[in-house]
């Protein structure tokens, strides 16, 4: 079952041009962009518990002891598993914005009518005029910035962290040592994990066919 494009027309026709099927599709948007909102922070939390501990697990390891095979063992262990949570966070910030943007449009389109267009009007201060305003304004005034792209900049931010942590745990590369088989398949697990991430963690967006079946019930007394 292929895709099909939607048209402008296709959307007022099924949203647009009754009145009640207008307010409810406007009233499930909203209600499931905050919902979607509300699952962005809740995601950032959970991996931010995960990086933490993994972060310090990672320096309790390095300073705890004098540097061996095992804390240098231990030290490549953690900075793999704090490189992939990372980027599995950075992906899923990405995921969680691209819904939230989704539901954000499908305001856009269905609140004119009903509401006007409140969603896409914009209303900011004025411009700060002078010195001593334009300083009060940069220290303490607001700035159009996206709560949302600075965390995922984080994100990234924290990922390149971890693989400057993981290039620093692994031994000086020498031709003559033998390979590390150990820290081999921990690397090769983490960047395959991070590909599937791209490759497999994408969101389905062809036709899908659908089955089903129900079972019948009867009374049937014995005669």
């Amino acid at each position: 079952m292929p895709t099909e494009q939607y048209s402008q027309e296709d959307y007022e026709r099924d949203f647009l041009e009754s009145k009640e099927v207008n307010r409810l599709a406007l009233e499930h948007a909203l209600d499931i962009r905050k919902f979607e909102i509300d699952l962005y922070w809740k995601r950032a939390t959970y991996f931010w518990t995960f990086i933490a501990a993994t972060l310090a697990g990672f320096v309790a390891v390095r300073a705890a002891s004098k540097p061996s095979q095992v804390t240098t063992d231990l030290s490549v262990l953690l900075a793999n598993l704090g490189l992939v949570f990372s980027f599995a966070w950075y992906c899923v910030n990405r995921g969680s914005k691209y819904w939230q943007e989704n539901w954000e449009y499908h305001v856009d389109m269905l609140e004119t009518k009903l509401s006007g267009p409140l969603y896409k009007v914009f209303m900011s201060r004025q411009e700060p005029r002078g010195t001593d305003e334009k300083v009060r304004h940069v220290l303490t005034g607001p700035s159009p910035f996206s709560v949302s792209k600075i965390n995922q900049l984080i994100s990234v931010f924290v990922t390149i962290m971890w693989l400057i942590l993981l290039l620093y745990s692994l031994p000086a590369f020498s031709r003559e040592a033998d390979i590390n088989l150990l820290y081999l398949a921990l690397c090769s697990l983490s960047a395959a994990m991070c590909i599937a991430f791209f490759v497999y963690g994408r969101s389905y967006h062809e036709g899908l066919w659908h089955r089903a079946k129900i079972r019948s019930a009867v009374v049937k007394n014995d005669v």
